[in-house]
């Protein structure tokens, strides 16, 4: 905890905001300016923000029980000792390091009382959302002497006047719009100033017809032509690749599948560490040896024939987040399927995080017919019967050995893909081919001889599609 007192305190209010916390104090902590403190005000979250907040250097980290907005800042205030207070809320992101000094710089006009950025949409924001904010807040600077519109999503204001008139601590919305109400009848000015810019993925209200709210927002990006929508960069986010094996390790020719997979692992640009969840020591071993990490031994149980992928997936995720490493994405990667395209698991991490989506999962199209049988042998069919390929559905077989995205928060839940999946479609007849049985090895070894020119082709043709 840094003592010295600070010309500006940024007081970011939380709420089980593990998806945006770090890339918004990344993004704080890259500025020009700075002079400041950070107090992070946490409304109990359940998930994992405050250990990931915990890998930057805050300030103080307070609690607010009973959240209401106006409450919270008035917590956050009390805590910190800046003479300029600056309102972030978690999930916004400073869109560069300029932010914080364009901000704070108004207040070196003593009429100003306060001053507010401007909210940048991300790609995946919803039309409702996107036409609120780009309705909004333009690129004009604005002085206002009767408007008393202001938000603390990204606001700084005067800590002497909040001194004399502190946020209401009873209401449960715009405790922003009162304070500045209340500067105006004082006499105070108060400035938006578009130049102070963040990503906020949701609006200031969030209803609205969504074919209207489409059209709306198709006029307005036209309307400017230096419109930029904003998006993570997974290079700022952790990924973590979970390579689920039991037994020991199988060859295929001179080159063990675990050595294919955590191949396929380090050449993938954003995965920043690899965990071999197994349950034979000598595997952990030699893991280790081809530089993955093995910091447990899964138990037996986990193990049986009947325990689904998604309670190994938690139980690694539970045992690594003990140690330390609190992933915000994590990759699943089964020694099972030898032959993976080199540039898919990056492409589908990048689609994950590009469209905000819970989970992306490789499929394999299917043309065929699809039948299924209960447990009283019924048979029932699933695809659209007897018409000729070209105009059937699509249908796809899930490939989640191959490759899945997903997110953290859902495998403390024993959920693989949560609600918003993604799926991603991989026509490479080799990379369709999963091993299990000694026929399956004998198959393997045979095609691989043609294996490295394939996935070569294949690297160009993802890393294409999701540059």
């Amino acid at each position: 905890m840094n003592n010295v007192s600070k010309s500006c305190s940024i007081i970011i209010r939380t709420k089980n905001e593990e998806r945006w916390i770090v890339p918004c104090l990344k993004a704080v902590y890259e500025q020009r300016y700075r002079d400041f403190e950070v107090i992070i005000v946490d409304n109990e979250s359940t998930d994992r923000t405050l250990e990931k907040v915990r890998q930057f250097p805050v300030d103080k980290v307070v609690t607010c029980t009973d959240y209401l907005p106006g409450k919270a800042l008035n917590i956050g205030v009390e805590a910190s000792n800046g003479q300029c207070v600056v309102c972030l809320s978690g999930h916004c992101i400073p869109v560069n390091d300029q932010w914080l000094g364009n901000l704070v710089a108004n207040m070196a006009d003593p009429q100003f009382a306060g001053a507010y950025g401007r909210q940048e949409p991300m790609d995946f924001t919803p039309a409702s959302d996107k036409r609120d904010l780009l309705t909004i807040f333009g690129q004009d600077r604005r002085i206002q002497i009767k408007d008393s519109f202001f938000h603390n999503a990204n606001s700084v204001i005067r800590r002497e006047l909040w001194e004399q008139h502190p946020f209401d601590n009873q209401i449960s919305n715009i405790e922003d719009r009162l304070w500045a109400q209340k500067m105006i009848q004082l006499g105070y000015r108060l400035v938006y100033d578009p130049t102070a810019s963040v990503y906020h993925y949701h609006g200031i209200h969030q209803n609205g017809n969504t074919t209207r709210c489409n059209n709306v927002v198709r006029i307005l990006e036209n309307l400017n032509g230096n419109f930029v929508s904003g998006n993570l960069d997974p290079e700022h986010l952790l990924t973590v690749a979970i390579i689920p094996l039991k037994g020991p390790v199988r060859m295929m020719g001179e080159t063990s599948t675990l050595h294919m997979a955590i191949q396929d692992a380090k050449s993938a640009q954003y995965i920043n560490k690899i965990i071999v969840a197994t349950d034979n020591e000598a595997v952990a071993q030699t893991a280790r040896e081809l530089g993955a990490e093995a910091p447990f031994l899964r138990p037996p149980e986990l193990s049986r024939d009947y325990v689904g992928i998604e309670a190994v997936l938690k139980y690694t995720l539970e045992q690594i987040e003990q140690i330390g490493i609190y992933p915000d994405l994590v990759v699943n990667l089964e020694v099972t399927f030898p032959f993976r395209p080199k540039g898919l698991i990056d492409g589908m991490v990048r689609r994950t995080v590009i469209e905000d989506l819970d989970s992306v999962i490789a499929v394999k199209p299917e043309n065929r017919s699809i039948w299924q049988e209960d447990e009283k042998k019924t048979i029932q069919r699933l695809d659209s019967g007897y018409v000729p390929r070209l105009y059937k559905e699509r249908t796809f077989v899930g490939l989640k050995g191959l490759c899945c995205v997903t997110r953290a928060q859902f495998l403390r839940e024993e959920h693989l893909l949560g609600d918003k999946i993604g799926l991603f479609e991989v026509d490479n007849p080799f990379s369709n081919i999963e091993i299990r049985e000694e026929l399956d090895f004998q198959l393997a070894e045979q095609i691989s001889a043609n294996w490295q020119l394939r996935k070569n082709i294949d690297t160009e043709r993802y890393e294409a599609k999701w540059v």
